[in-house]
């Protein structure tokens, strides 16, 4: 569920097509991409599921300004809707390559989307067995053993465990109800996983927040490790002998099969069974995503399609002062019965309306009809004064389909009819 591709730029090492092919050699029913405040890794990712046969679940990680970090996931179109909505938000207050979210935007946003909380990577990691380096990051020192023990015990009653008690209470407010929250829990491999994770466990029984299974994926595999070590160092501007513990611990950042997984969180298995909850959760598919073109103003009781039609026969009508041609009038039902039928009407409202700014203002307006203009493009702008020699017309598309060519009968006939 936490799966960070390379269009997490400078972070993630592997291709969505690498990480979707290695979830389905180790048998795992469904993956998710969560790049960091984008959506961009989805639609690869969703092509090699769709041929892999497993499920893909659109998600990302919302890195927030005053809240930890949040993984995303649209239960259904309206909440993809919103997710996308939201993230561009964040990207117009930034400069490009940075996203600005605040738990409010989120929260403004929040209707069905399943969220996943990240604890704080230093989440317990200074406890009294652990020496933080100048980077504040920690080195461990072995098992923990009895004495060791006892002080991570007294480490948890700390601040660290109040302060992300009290973040997840605040989350799990502001969110609310229908939105579904829960908390993250992975392996780190410095030692102290069982306590941390057992740690994370309580929190979540008092705030009465679910943990959940992560893997916090960054390549798919272990001997991709060294590559995202690159990465790393571009990213931090450093060499790989000086990057030190910039770079991460281990290997294990690669998917991890469901064996793996379950030796892994042995007396957590609600956290796995979680997972699985959220992977049934998220119905949405990218499938049921389609081309919608932006609504077009329209007089009150008018329909972009009867508003395009009223426009034509005007439009022919003053074109055609002695009266529409039998033949004229022929074509403009046929195609504007297709263009009814292919819904292109808003797209013809859009030219209209640039072309009756042009000529208010004295622009000359040059078409561009490629293919051939349609009829209707070319006889329903109002009458009013038109510049020498302005052409108010363009193509329904570049590469039209074969029902669009139908539409698109060349007219140039009809352009000289009135100069």
């Amino acid at each position: 569920l936490e799966v960070a591709t390379n269009f997490t730029f400078l972070t993630g090492g592997s291709h969505p097509e690498e990480l979707v092919a290695t979830a389905k050699a180790l048998g795992l029913a469904a993956i998710a991409v969560t790049d960091r405040n984008t959506a961009s890794g989805a639609v690869r990712a969703h092509i090699a599921a769709k041929e892999a046969g497993i499920k893909f679940i659109v998600g990302t990680r919302l890195d927030l300004q005053d809240a930890p970090n949040l993984l995303a996931y649209p239960t259904d179109r309206a909440a993809y809707g919103r997710l996308c909505r939201l993230l561009t938000l964040g990207q117009r207050r930034a400069e490009k390559g940075h996203c600005t979210l605040f738990l409010d935007d989120v929260a403004a946003h929040a209707e069905g989307l399943i969220f996943i909380v990240l604890p704080p990577d230093d989440f317990l990691a200074h406890s009294p067995m652990s020496s933080p380096d100048l980077t504040g990051r920690s080195s461990n020192h072995g098992s923990l053993g009895h004495e060791g023990q006892g002080l991570l015990d007294a480490r948890l009653r700390g601040h660290d465990k109040g302060h992300c008690e009290e973040q997840l209470r605040r989350i799990k407010q502001a969110l609310g109800a229908p939105s579904r929250v829960y908390l993250a829990a992975r392996h780190s491999y410095r030692g102290d996983d069982r306590a941390r994770i057992a740690a994370l466990a309580e929190i979540g029984r008092r705030v009465g927040v679910p943990l959940v299974a992560t893997n916090a994926v960054l390549y798919h595999a272990p001997h991709r490790r060294a590559l995202q070590d690159v990465l790393t160092c571009i990213r931090e501007k450093c060499t790989i002998t000086d990057a030190g513990l910039r770079l991460e611990a281990n290997a294990e950042r690669h998917i991890k099969s469901a064996k793996e997984m379950a030796r892994l969180f042995a007396g957590h298995e609600d956290a796995l069974r979680h997972s699985v909850e959220i992977a049934r959760a998220c119905a949405f598919s990218l499938d049921e995503l389609k081309y919608e073109y932006p609504d077009e103003p329209v007089p009150e009781g008018k329909t972009p399609q009867s508003h395009l039609e009223d426009l034509t026969w005007e439009g022919a009508a003053w074109r055609y002062p002695n009266g529409v041609p039998d033949k004229v009038r022929d074509t403009l039902r046929k195609e504007l019965s297709l263009i009814a039928e292919l819904n292109y009407a808003p797209y013809f409202l859009t030219v209209h309306d640039i072309v009756r700014y042009a000529r208010s203002q004295g622009i000359l307006c040059q078409g561009r009809a490629r293919p051939p203009t349609p009829s209707s493009a070319t006889a329903s702008p109002s009458p009013m004064s038109i510049p020498p020699r302005s052409i108010s017309c363009s193509s329904v598309s570049s590469r039209p389909s074969g029902k669009s060519r139908l539409i698109s009968t060349s007219i140039s006939s009809m352009s000289g009819a009135r100069r």
